[in-house]
């Protein structure tokens, strides 16, 4: 078996953007030569009432955004778990993009950061 050297990352933002694609606010970027495996993504509505939330994959291959979850409603004060036992991969340039429809959202995602030199 072979040992992968990683790093685990940990960011959380207070989503305040409204609109999605270049307008939302970026959650998280694979940072240059590196690799990432997304182990957790969570939205939670901080707010009393029913809220919208869009989650979206920006691939820097082809510059494009990917919509991983469009105006899903979350619950007030409840959370919303898109990454569960599932795994998503990033490569070098490639974002986690967040945007709502109103209330207070926060995000948190986790990922392990793997170095690549293959990647630019």
């Amino acid at each position: 078996m072979v040992d992968i050297a990683f790093k685990t990352v940990s960011e959380s933002k207070t989503i305040t953007a409204t609109s999605a694609g270049s307008s939302g606010d970026v959650l998280y970027t694979c940072p240059n030569n590196h690799d990432a495996v997304i182990e957790y993504l969570c939205s939670s509505n901080g707010g009393t009432s029913s809220q919208k939330i869009t989650i979206e994959f920006y691939h820097a291959d082809d510059a494009t955004y990917h919509q991983l979850a469009k105006e899903h409603s979350v619950s007030g004060n409840n959370s919303y778990h898109l990454i569960t036992s599932n795994r998503f991969y990033l490569h070098a340039g490639d974002k986690i993009v967040c945007s709502k429809d109103g209330g207070t959202f926060d995000v948190t995602i986790s990922v392990r950061e793997m170095y690549n030199p293959n990647r630019a």
